[in-house]
């Protein structure tokens, strides 16, 4: 099978659209359909059909993307496998992180990508759902994500993932609040609390969600935002109490807002690198999931 026909399957199934798949490979769009007509002729079996103005896979099709991965992620191997003739790792790795994850992980991890002269990476903050992580995959060769470690992990033979740290979650309080004196606090003791959440279908949600059905109580949440340092703002300033990783809020030493474990339960989200499989084997990829893991073990607190 030719292997520039399967990386136009692979870009199709990840992107959804031939015009999308197109734009990826610098072709257009009539060029991918025929690439895919030319396999699907190779090949003797139907691996797209039509689906309103568009089309789709058939269970053939994606078969085929799955085999399609080997075959790419042996060539990307045959070509490390040149690079491993040089002393350094060498070129650019392009990372997709959430952003209280980069404010975690970005300063220290960027310092020791200098240290490698020859080594560059491109970094973007997106705020993402678990679930657009796999297509993102399409545009990036690692993407560091969330998720409630409740959460059913990554289970894809498309996929690698591997763990950087476990991160759990707290109450902030506003100084000042009538629990301030308590060393960890019972989530049945905020049930009448404004509650300042994420989006629906945002790791941290997926956590406040899981409480509730562990503990029956049904917080009220009166605002949705996804910028931390935003939600920080307003519990400082008395407008609710919110769930926010340990690692990264700012309290100030108390003296901005307080921090306070949830007694009796474990709330926490797991930060993961995900990547293709077969991507490690490029020396500059392999390189800079070390230099993430050295990171997160430098920022998790023994």
């Amino acid at each position: 099978m030719d292997v520039v026909r399967l990386r136009a399957l692979r870009e199709f199934a990840d992107r959804g659209s031939l015009t999308a798949a197109a734009a990826a490979l610098h072709c257009t769009p009539s060029a991918v359909s025929q690439q895919l007509k030319a396999l699907q002729a190779e090949v003797g079996v139907v691996l797209t059909e039509p689906a309103g103005r568009g089309l789709r896979l058939t269970d053939a099709g994606r078969a085929l993307v799955v085999r399609a991965d080997e075959v790419l992620a042996a060539v990307e191997r045959a070509q490390s496998e040149l690079d491993t003739y040089r002393s350094v790792p060498r070129g650019t790795v392009r990372i997709a992180i959430f952003p209280s994850g980069g404010q975690l992980l970005l300063p220290g991890f960027l310092h020791r990508v200098a240290e490698h002269s020859e080594l560059g990476v491109e970094v973007r903050d997106i705020d993402m759902m678990p679930a657009e992580v796999p297509a993102m995959l399409a545009d990036f060769d690692i993407v560091v994500t969330h998720r409630d470690e409740r959460a059913e992990p990554y289970e894809s033979d498309r996929l690698t993932v591997a763990h950087l740290l476990r991160e759990p979650l707290d109450v902030a309080l506003p100084v000042g609040h009538r629990l301030a004196h308590r060393r960890k606090v019972e989530l049945a003791e905020l049930a009448t609390e404004r509650w300042l959440g994420v989006e629906v279908g945002f790791p941290v949600d997926d956590v406040l969600r899981s409480l509730v059905v562990r503990t029956g109580v049904r917080p009220d949440v009166v605002q949705r935002i996804n910028d931390f340092g935003v939600t920080e703002e307003l519990v400082a300033a008395g407008h609710g109490v919110a769930l926010l990783p340990r690692y990264t809020i700012d309290t100030r030493r108390g003296k901005r807002l307080l921090r306070k474990p949830i007694a009796g339960i474990r709330a926490a989200r797991h930060v993961e690198a995900v990547l293709r499989p077969g991507a490690a084997a490029r020396p500059a990829v392999a390189t800079v999931l070390d230099l993430l893991r050295a990171e997160a073990r430098a920022v998790t607190p023994r």
